[in-house]
């Protein structure tokens, strides 16, 4: 595996740092080296929230994405802000729910997931973000969805087991999407 840089942003309250977690503790269960480098505004609900994680086989030098291989964008302001950001030949995820603009470069692959209807529609309305990291394990080829339910089990407290079956299943969801 070559480093992979991945920036996840959004509003808080969509979830941000749970999905770069996630992301962190799948690269640890992989035996990679990993970097987790949660930031966020000073309002609890509704500011601006993003992650940086990178995954590789050789010691991270940094925790801070710049120039991410991968965008996971969960609402506008977060899509403007970095679309120009991701290196060439790199990934934007959008969640196309929350998010009608297309994105304009050529240069690199997009995937347009609507996310948060698809977890209303599944009855895991608070899991948009775990859609997405469905998604993203299946299209990006530095990743897999293998061991996912055992990464789940392991994040998830255990005074919150109810919610393992909840978070595979909006990740399933994610992983299956074909549009």
């Amino acid at each position: 595996m070559k480093t992979t840089q991945i920036l996840i942003a959004g509003f808080g309250g969509q979830g941000i740092l749970f999905a770069g977690k996630f992301l962190a503790y799948k690269g640890l269960l992989e035996d990679l080296q990993v970097s987790w480098l949660p930031s966020y505004g000073p309002e609890m609900r509704g500011g601006t929230a993003n992650c940086n994680v990178v995954l590789s086989d050789d010691p991270v030098g940094s925790p801070i994405v710049t120039d991410p291989d991968v965008l996971i964008a969960m609402n506008l302001p977060s899509l403007e802000k970095y679309v120009d950001t991701v290196v060439p030949g790199g990934q934007i995820y959008v969640d196309s729910t929350l998010i009608s603009a297309k994105v304009e470069r050529t240069d690199v692959e997009v995937y347009y997931i609507p996310a948060t209807k698809m977890a209303n529609d599944a009855g895991v309305p608070t899991l948009a973000n775990m859609v997405m990291m469905g998604h993203v394990l299946q299209h990006n080829p530095e990743l897999s969805f293998n061991g996912t339910d055992v990464t789940v089990q392991k994040l998830v407290p255990a005074k919150k087991a109810q919610l393992v079956e909840l978070n595979m299943k909006a990740l399933e969801a994610g992983r299956d999407y074909e549009g």
